[in-house]
């Protein structure tokens, strides 16, 4: 019998971006769906919110609303399971780099309040968020090979 959360290709992709694109649209997902969820009524206007920012600032051409609104719906339903915190450590740790902070932020700020009633739970989730963005450990850049023998040799002289 084939569980249908592993069988869902959309949260196979999430769970694994296939480029550093889909990886800063995750992260920016995951920020308006950890508000969304936190009052534990995710709306729909929440999650038209979370469209509507990302076009509006051009933040992932590379995806479709069908495409993002399966991004949204999948990780809101991550967010309300017990291991919530690891999911959006993982989705935001790969794009510690970049920067994104301000984007989040102005972004569940908007979702709270997209439905008319800023929950004090949301209000947490975004304290929350501005945390993680501060405290998050950087993502290490990858080097060819080359480039390390480069540095090795600069340190030896």
């Amino acid at each position: 019998m084939t569980d249908a959360k592993h069988s869902n290709p959309v949260e196979i992709e999430i769970a694994e971006p296939s480029s550093l694109n889909e990886q800063a649209a995750a992260a920016l997902v995951i920020a308006g769906a950890l508000v969304a969820v936190a009052d534990r009524r995710v709306s729909p206007v929440e999650r038209d919110e979370v469209i509507r920012f990302i076009r509006e600032r051009g933040l992932a051409p590379h995806l479709d609303d069908e495409r993002l609104s399966a991004m949204f719906d999948a990780l809101a339903e991550r967010l309300e399971e017990p291991d919530f915190a690891n999911v959006v450590i993982d989705t935001l740790r790969p794009v510690s780099d970049m920067p994104l902070s301000s984007h989040m932020m102005e972004l569940s700020e908007r979702v709270a309040a997209a439905d008319e009633d800023v929950h004090p739970h949301e209000v947490q989730a975004i304290k929350l968020l501005r945390l993680l963005t501060l405290a998050l450990p950087r993502a290490k850049p990858v080097t060819s090979g080359q480039g390390r023998i480069e540095r090795q040799l600069a340190t030896e002289k």
